[in-house]
């Protein structure tokens, strides 16, 4: 397989722009002739049959616009068919084409430029090695983790609301510290003011120390003030 940092073994530089539904392709030669322009299904026969249809030009370079996600299959059936394969990073693309103002953006105005900084800017590509089972696994488990992480913000934001709408002052108390263990722990246990209020300060305590020693008196003592605080109970509370 040759090495797509060096363009001179490079004879058609395909740029592909992955989707969900298809893929954008085009090709282009050294000398910066278009061989070919096409909207793809998302399939494997059709990737084939377009790395068969440019391998009479010479040897192929294989660029997409992101390595992992909906960009993995098209990946592995350029490396299944034996050819070089590279990526050209977000950065990298959204600077480049700004170079091309005045044009719409499209999906086949994006492969069309990444196959010319393939030909032209092959410096701004970084080579895709193949990846074994274990590193595709952590990959993916990462892409999990992202996930879940971007859920936090939201879901320790709609708390914090809920708070505020029941209790104030309780919010005030446990809000900075939401997302710790020692207070999630006490939440399920006690999900609405009424149930802590029913629990002495020593309970509180004892409780908070199984995830916080450090703070568990201080935040019990805050717990208990707040409750001190707020007598009127807002309807639909118990909801939420």
């Amino acid at each position: 397989m040759q090495d797509p940092a060096h363009p001179g073994t490079i004879d058609v530089f395909i740029g592909v722009d992955v989707g969900k539904g298809h893929h954008d392709a085009v090709a282009l030669d050294r000398a910066g002739k278009r061989l070919l322009d096409r909207a793809l299904p998302n399939g494997e026969a059709q990737l084939k049959m377009l790395v068969e249809e440019l391998r009479s030009h010479g040897t192929l370079l294989f660029v997409v616009d992101q390595p992992a996600s909906i960009g993995t299959r098209p990946i592995a059936v350029a490396r299944a068919e034996g050819i070089a394969v590279a990526y050209l990073p977000g950065l990298a693309m959204r600077r480049i084409a700004d170079l091309y103002a005045g044009e719409a953006k499209t999906d086949a105005r994006d492969a069309a430029i990444i196959a010319e900084v393939a030909r032209s800017m092959p410096h701004a590509l970084r080579t895709l090695r193949l990846a074994d089972d274990a590193l595709a696994e952590l990959m993916l488990l990462c892409g999990f983790d992202d996930d879940l992480v971007a859920q936090i913000t939201p879901v320790s934001d709609r708390l914090r609301g809920l708070l505020t709408q029941i209790h104030p002052a309780l919010k005030r108390i446990l809000g900075p510290t939401l997302d710790h263990p020692a207070v999630l722990d006490l939440l399920q246990r006690y999900p609405t003011p009424a149930a802590l209020a029913a629990v002495d300060r020593q309970r509180l305590v004892t409780r908070l120390k199984k995830h916080a020693s450090r703070m568990a008196a201080r935040l019990a003592e805050g717990i208990c003030q707040a409750l001190s605080e707020q007598r009127v109970v807002v309807p639909g509370t118990e909801a939420v």
